[in-house]
Formats: C-alpha cells, structure tokens, sequence
C-alpha cells in the first residue's frame, strides 16, 4: 500500500504531505484554498479537484480546522457515498467527543474505516516527523495505516477501541497546556516584578522542578514575548476550551479552573490576540487584566 491522500493543508497538514512524500508514498492532496495544493503539486504530489477524489486513494489523514470544518468538508452523505468500500480515514483534527461519535456512525453506515488520530507537536515537530499520536479506532485499522503514521509521528499513543478516547484524551491535554501557560505567565510576571530576569528564571524551573517541553517552549516564549508567528492561535485555545468544557459537562464534572481560563481567553480575545499564539494570554497578567474577562463560571 502506497498511495494516501491528505485533506487539509494548513500548518499542520502541509508537513505531514512532505513527510510522506519524502518517505515515498504516493501522495494526493485537497485543500479548501487551491494555493497551497499548487505548492505541493509542484514538489511531486497529486492535486485532488474535490474531497471525494482524495478518498479514492484508499487511505486519507486529514488535518482540519474544527467540528465545522470536518463536517463540511467530509460528513456530507454525497461526498460519503462516493468513497470506496474499505476505505480508511484518519481525522486527526482536535474535534468534540460528539462529532467524533457522529463521524464514526456515519463512516460506518458508508463501510469507510474511521480512526481518530489527534496529535501533540506544533508545527515545528510536524516538520521533524516527531508528532505524538493519540490513536483511537478499531485496532485492526490502526494496524493498516501505522506505516503512514511511522512516518510522521515519533510514537503512536493507542487510546481504546472507540475513536472518542483519543479525542478526548486530546482535549485534555490542551486543557492541561493552557492552565500551564496561565501559571507561567503568573509566576514569571511575579518573578519579574521581583528583579528576576524571567529567562533565567524559565531555565531554572525546566530544568529541575518542570522538565518538560510544555514548560520550557512555552516559558521561554512568554519571558521573551514572543507571540508572533503563532505556533497555535488564541482563537484556537479558546476553542479547545470549549471543547473541555463541554466533554467535562458531559460528564456531569466541575472544571473550576476552566472558568478562569474561559475570562482569559475572552479577555484576550477583546485585546486582539485572537491570531497571536495562545501563551500571549500572560500579557494579561503583566497588565493587570487577566481578572477582566468573562466571569468565572463552573462548567454547568
């Protein structure tokens, strides 16, 4: 099996086709805006008219923007009808646990394989092949499609039979980045208002009480401000927020914390970081305004 189609080709979606061609599979590619398949046709993939013609390749990984975008572009009945019987289709976009159930229905009433593959890696790890996998799916289809995601994530993380583990294990773990980049914004803007150098400060914490990459990429961009080009969007943030907020009502579980983050996030929102990276949230600290945006309020 060598030929795959990838819809979506967006930060993220442009390096995984790269990555694949360079390991040389036969790579078609689909994308709303026509630039960008025009970028990657001219380096030796396939341009694909319509979302349905990416799907004859027999395997697509798809990296797309939300719940609406994959709607659109993938669960109408039409474009569904059209794919061939045993296809495979691998979303690894950060989707709701409810649309997750929804596009597994509908790819099974189709007779189309469906696997969840959300990911953890900005753009930069896309571009090194290292992205951490988070599988969710009939394990005989992850099996199918695992030389595809060898080659552009450095572990596959199985998370369950049912495509929604993986979503929500997702949805987790962003919830967990955001409440990181809140407490380093706090404790680096108390650090600095006490005549540490922030720098110095993100580089003693990394690497002996918060190793890790959260702390570190993140802490280094919010000590030295840089927000721009964003690595993943305010906007973003706040949608994955809301992506938590919603699984944990689901639930029936309190996120305390995600009311304050929610205030943040709107707040910054009204600032006009909406395109900035999503650690430009500790601004509001520096300023004085992360008490200003939307109340703090529980899940439910």
């Amino acid at each position: 099996m060598t030929s795959v189609s990838v819809v979506g080709l967006g930060a993220m979606g442009r390096p995984i086709a790269r990555n694949l061609m360079g390991a040389g599979f036969d790579v078609t590619v689909w994308n709303r805006s026509p630039e960008a398949v025009a970028e990657l046709v001219a380096e030796g993939a396939t341009g694909a008219k319509t979302v349905a013609e990416a799907f004859q390749s027999g395997v697509v990984l798809s990296m797309l923007a939300d719940d609406s975008a994959v709607s659109a572009a993938i669960l109408d009945p039409a474009v569904l009808a059209s794919v061939p019987t045993g296809t495979v289709h691998v979303n690894m976009a950060t989707v709701s646990v409810g649309l997750a159930k929804r596009a597994a229905a509908l790819h099974a009433e189709y007779g189309i394989g469906y696997i969840a593959a959300p990911v953890f890696g900005r753009v930069s790890v896309a571009q090194a092949g290292q992205l951490n996998i988070i599988a969710g799916g009939d394990s005989s289809l992850l099996e199918r499609v695992q030389p595809f995601l060898d080659v552009i994530g450095a572990r596959t993380w199985p998370q369950g039979e049912r495509p929604e583990q993986a979503n929500i294990v997702k949805i987790i773990g962003n919830y967990l980045i955001l409440a990181a980049i809140q407490s380093l914004g706090e404790a680096i803007t108390l650090g600095e208002r006490s005549g540490v150098d922030g720098s110095q400060l993100v580089e003693l914490l990394t690497s002996t009480i918060f190793p890790g990459p959260v702390y570190s990429s993140y802490g280094n961009l919010v000590a030295t401000r840089q927000y721009e080009p964003a690595g993943f969007t305010t906007t973003l943030g706040l949608k994955d927020l809301r992506l938590a907020l919603d699984a944990a009502d689901s639930v029936d579980l309190d996120l305390p914390f995600g009311g304050v983050l929610r205030g943040v996030l709107a707040q910054a929102l009204a600032n006009g970081q909406g395109e900035m990276d999503w650690a430009s949230i500790a601004e509001l600290v520096r300023s004085g305004q992360s008490g200003e945006g939307s109340p703090e309020t529980p899940t439910r």
